[in-house]
């Protein structure tokens, strides 16, 4: 039952040939080939996400407490960065703001639309240095089309990106998900057990400092790793004469990075070009690689690397202990 080809959700589904007792475990049932039950096609769905995600290295997604702090700028320059970083044709986006896409814009990739395979396969759009995108935006006909959908339809298409597209061979995946922690960040927790972490994006003003708290609270009770806070938009740094004017403030996300324990990853300063190229359609770090944001924003991509490392490190020993373990005990 596709949401993204516009069939349309009931609450009834046919059901025949099934036993009161039925587990829902298709794999190993005798009758799974006669049966309609609608436990099978959930069944189905969960192997068919299991089989994609299980070819993506690292999952990461980018969360924010409010809206207007620049997640999705952060988003679409991380992923132009990790493929800077010697990852071509190995990282994709996942827009997962279903009401307000706006990642196809950054990346240059507006207008385009998802194509369809056989067995309702779809396959996402490819843009620059073979950065993989899929969003809503390109399954919707015009820019003014709103998306008026309940949490259920929501996750249904976020599953559906997940299981149905077919992503291939990813080092990297980045989850751009809508300000908040509603529907649709709580469907790709869900959807996405073994989450590597979250970047949580704010902004130096005291409002933004009072609702990131809500996001760390959020990524601690999914028990999803928050790899850091990123203040965003912190100062303005003249061109000219190289002076930093602290126009929101600054230090924000640092003292709330302090306060709730978590890592800080920088501070990154307000550059007029980030709008320009973003609304161009070209990635700010690609364009302007001498930008105190840039160099900002490249040392946030090593400190997420290290902890990508340390944490490959730290399973790698506790699988080894684990097999000791298991020699010991026999």
């Amino acid at each position: 039952m596709s949401v993204l080809n516009g069939e349309k959700m009931t609450n009834s589904t046919k059901q025949v040939n099934v036993a009161e007792e039925c587990d829902g475990k298709c794999g190993s049932c005798s009758t799974s080939d006669d049966c309609n039950d609608h436990r099978k096609q959930q069944y189905e769905q969960e192997q068919k996400l299991k089989l994609r995600l299980s070819k993506i290295k690292h999952k990461i997604a980018v969360i924010s407490g409010k809206g207007g702090v620049g997640k999705s700028t952060v988003t679409a320059n991380l992923a132009m960065a990790f493929v800077m970083q010697g990852h071509r044709d190995k990282v994709g986006v996942l827009d997962a703001d279903i009401h307000g896409p706006c990642i196809p814009k950054m990346l240059g990739l507006k207008g385009q639309t998802l194509i369809g395979g056989p067995g309702g396969m779809l396959f996402p759009v490819t843009g620059k240095l073979g950065i993989k995108v899929v969003s809503m935006d390109f399954v919707l006909p015009n820019d003014e089309a709103p998306v008026i959908w309940r949490g259920p339809l929501k996750m249904r298409a976020i599953q559906q990106f997940l299981s149905d597209v077919t992503w291939g061979e990813l080092d990297y995946l980045f989850i751009d998900l809508p300000p908040g922690t509603g529907d649709e960040s709580l469907s790709v927790m869900q959807l996405i057990p073994d989450m590597d972490g979250v970047v949580i994006v704010t902004m130096p003003s005291e409002v933004s400092q009072a609702v990131v708290k809500k996001a760390v609270t959020f990524a601690k009770q999914m028990n999803v790793p928050i790899i850091g806070i990123v203040e965003n938009m912190s100062g303005f740094v003249c061109p000219d004469c190289g002076a930093k004017v602290d126009i929101f403030r600054t230090g924000g996300g640092k003292k709330i990075a302090e306060d709730l324990t978590v890592p800080y990853l920088g501070s990154i300063p307000i550059d007029p070009n980030i709008c320009t190229d973003s609304d161009n359609g070209l990635p700010f770090i690609a364009e302007n690689k001498t930008s105190p944001a840039t160099k900002a924003f490249m040392e946030i991509v090593e400190k997420i690397q290290q902890f990508l490392e340390n944490t490959e490190t730290a399973r790698s020993k506790e699988i080894k202990n684990e097999n000791m373990c298991k020699c010991n005990s026999k």
